[in-house]
């Protein structure tokens, strides 16, 4: 059984001013570049295109079929969640293999 650990999160924000940093690119010139590719993105997505980029993944949407919940408190109370589209990812070759090989760690006893 293995333990999870807290992870960081990459923001947008990191994300600019680390690759400003590594490019010696401006940040505001980083910002624009990175906000146009998720604003197409997500316009592609929102017109039911799909999104393959090698190596990294796929984005698609779905449609995720009606189905019958529970409340918790009230089990004998059946819930409708209603039938809806939503945005599926599936990792790349390349990114699963990545994600999949134990971190190393640079501590050594």
């Amino acid at each position: 059984m293995s333990t999870l650990t807290k992870q960081s999160t990459m923001t947008k924000k990191k994300l600019i001013q680390s690759i400003s940093s590594q490019k010696g690119i401006h940040p505001n010139d980083v910002r624009q570049v990175i906000q146009s590719f998720l604003d197409h993105m997500t316009d592609a997505l929102a017109t039911g295109e799909r999104l393959e980029f090698r190596d990294f993944g796929v984005f698609e949407v779905v449609e995720r079929k009606q189905k019958i919940g529970r409340n918790p408190k009230n089990a004998a109370v059946p819930i409708v969640i209603p039938a809806r589209k939503a945005v599926k990812f599936t990792p790349g070759k390349k990114m699963r293999k990545l994600i999949e090989t134990p971190a190393r760690s640079s501590f050594t006893p």
